[in-house]
């Protein structure tokens, strides 16, 4: 079995330590193979590892770091100045090869800023995107979204690169073969959407690479039309905070059902095992980690709210990427594609 390490920022999101130190524990214990970087105040991360009798674990060591990112910190502020933060400690790790990928759940543009700026970027890619997994209905694999927050407007080349990048990660990650690709768009039809998507969209035509599958709408996301879906950061974070709160209503909204009566509290004592199993699916805990992809490293930004379940999950995301070496397989596509078109 080989090893591999993911350095964690372990100041970052909006609990810190109280959150990532927990999750450590919970990773080195699920995966044997994996050796952990903590990245932080060394007083602090020892506190906390004692705390959950974890002190020197032979698979953890810290790197102390003096400075830790405020979670409103301007990212143009924390890139020239935290230059011994918790984030910059974790991501010069992986820049160095001692780590083979980052997880944070800190300030997400700071994150981005300093990523772009150690990793620098994979050749043939311009910025990079957030890509998440999200549930789809009557199936037990998922769809990639992308890009979900880093770059407010991308022009057609970029979303280009985009829908390259997130048919690698749906091969890789989720072993579908030849994933359907699909622009997020306000309607189906070929003349609906601004012109850089059009454009896009004849990009992506003319490729062979990707199995393009064209429009979709949003409330096609979770039905199993394509595996990647498109689309810039500003519509993609939009998208994706909504049907977060709309999954929160609808749990809350079935709970405040069951407890109307005493018939419907005894229907839903009867009905439990389904809804559990609908809870589990809906929980966003399960889909936590969004890969910052296009960098040369792996990258997974946690929330900055997450659960100590929820940023184990982003560990467990970094760690898969680590054994399918995203980046490399990127890489490789799009250089065969940009050589295909040059």
């Amino acid at each position: 079995m080989v090893n591999l390490t993911v350095s964690l920022d372990v100041m970052g999101g909006d609990s810190g330590p109280l959150i990532t130190i927990p999750s450590a524990k919970m990773a080195i214990e699920h995966v044997p193979s994996l050796k952990l970087i903590l990245c932080g105040d060394e007083s602090v991360i020892h506190t906390h590892l004692k705390k959950h009798n974890f002190l020197d674990h032979p698979r953890i060591s810290i790197v102390h770091a003096s400075e830790q990112i405020a979670m409103d910190e301007k990212p143009s502020v924390a890139l020239r100045t935290k230059k011994d933060s918790s984030m910059r400690r974790a991501l010069d790790l992986v820049h160095s090869g001692e780590a083979d990928a980052c997880v944070s759940a800190g300030n997400t543009g700071a994150l981005i800023a300093i990523a772009h700026y150690v990793l620098k970027m994979l050749p043939g890619v311009e910025r990079p995107a957030l890509v998440s997994h999200l549930p789809i209905t009557d199936s037990a694999s998922h769809a990639f979204m992308l890009d979900l927050g880093a770059n407010v407007f991308c022009d057609s080349d970029t979303l280009f690169q985009f829908a390259m990048m997130g048919s690698v990660m749906a091969e890789e990650v989720d072993s579908i073969e030849s994933p359907r690709v699909a622009l997020l768009n306000m309607g189906e039809e070929v003349i609906k959407g601004s012109d850089h998507i059009k454009h896009t969209a004849a990009l992506l035509s003319n490729t062979p690479e990707i199995n393009y599958v064209g429009f979709i709408e949003g409330n096609d996301i979770f039905t199993g039309k394509a595996d990647v879906i498109v689309c810039d950061g500003f519509v993609g974070n939009v998208a994706l905070k909504t049907c977060e709160g709309v999954a929160k209503l609808a749990m809350a909204k079935v709970m405040k059902i069951i407890n109307e009566s005493k018939f419907t509290r005894l229907l839903g004592i009867l009905l439990n095992p389904t809804l559990k199993k609908i809870v589990k699916r809906l929980n966003p805990d399960q889909y936590n980690g969004a890969s910052l992809i296009g960098l040369r490293g792996i990258v997974v930004k946690s929330h900055g709210n997450a659960t100590s379940s929820a940023f184990f999950n982003a560990i467990l995301e970094a760690v898969k990427e680590v054994e399918r070496q995203v980046p490399e397989k990127i890489k490789n596509k799009l250089e065969l594609s940009l050589l295909k078109r040059s």
